[in-house]
């Protein structure tokens, strides 16, 4: 049976089980739940703190798990990302006070407070900077009103919090995160029941990327269409009981979707339908 650590609380836990539900899986129903016993799939899933997962993963105790890269760098842990998974998108930035450092090179001497210690005193050596690092345990940007650093690291979205605090990010980003699917570093990926999983994965996020379009065209007029459809491998293409036209279906990226109709609109196309996509393998 496969063990998969799943984050239970936090930006990342929501995302993540609507994600394993639309791949199939069984999900909780009460929060509280922290194991849960997928049987028809031969799962286990343990719900954990997103900061532990990277530690249980790569101790062994659990074979692969769902939580943010910068949580798993920052860890330490012998474990490694496997699958981008597209949500929880954010960036990890240096701020301070105007006027105090415009570059992590500046830096030498000060202090930085973070929630990501690991991460920071990676990154501050890897540039060869000498400046001390504390940890802290959320709401770093207070740390520098109170004295107790004068640079924070932290995770941005909008950056209005930081700008709220009267600081301005420095810098280019120490780290670009998102959801991943992590595995011990050297435990082979090739197991079936871990490639039955990261099929899963990844046909939810096709699904979510197209749309199915159908739409009936001119004969004269299907190079043009299918052009503008080409669909993944090569769109399918049916001759209609009215001579002259045809069918064509094919998958579209659902951010285009609108533009495509409109285009195919102007070559004659008519009985255009878009469909969502519930599940997929490629």
């Amino acid at each position: 049976m496969l063990r998969i650590a799943v984050p239970n609380k936090g930006s990342l836990s929501e995302p993540a089980s609507a994600m394993l539900h639309e791949a199939g899986y069984r999900q909780r129903k009460d929060r509280k739940e922290l194991v849960l016993v997928d049987a028809e799939n031969e799962v286990e899933f343990f719900f954990l703190r997103p900061r532990d997962i990277a530690v249980y993963v790569g101790s062994g105790r659990l074979d692969i798990g769902i939580t943010g890269r910068d949580l798993l760098l920052d860890s330490g842990s012998q474990a490694e990302e496997i699958m981008q998974l597209g949500f929880a998108g954010s960036t990890f930035r240096y701020a301070t006070r105007p006027g105090t450092a415009k570059d992590v090179s500046e830096f030498g001497g000060m202090t930085v407070a973070t929630s990501f210690a690991g991460l920071v005193t990676k990154h501050l050596a890897d540039h060869g900077v000498d400046a001390a690092v504390v940890h802290l345990d959320g709401a770093v940007e207070t740390a520098i009103q109170l004295g107790v650093a004068e640079v924070i690291a932290d995770v941005v979205e909008t950056g209005t919090t930081l700008r709220n605090a009267g600081l301005e990010i420095i810098g280019e980003p120490i780290l670009e995160s998102e959801a991943v699917v992590i595995r011990r570093t050297g435990d082979p990926t090739d197991d079936p029941k871990v490639q039955q999983f990261l099929r899963r994965m990844q046909g939810v996020l096709v699904a979510r990327r197209y749309v199915m379009m159908d739409y009936d065209i001119r004969v004269e007029q299907v190079e043009r269409a299918v052009a503008l459809t080409p669909g993944l491998e090569s769109p399918t293409v049916s001759p209609l009981h009215h001579e002259g036209w045809v069918a064509v279906r094919s998958m579209v990226p659902a951010k285009d979707a609108q533009r495509i109709m409109d285009e195919l609109y102007d070559l004659g196309a008519r009985a255009i339908l878009t469909t969502g996509i519930h599940a997929c393998r490629l």
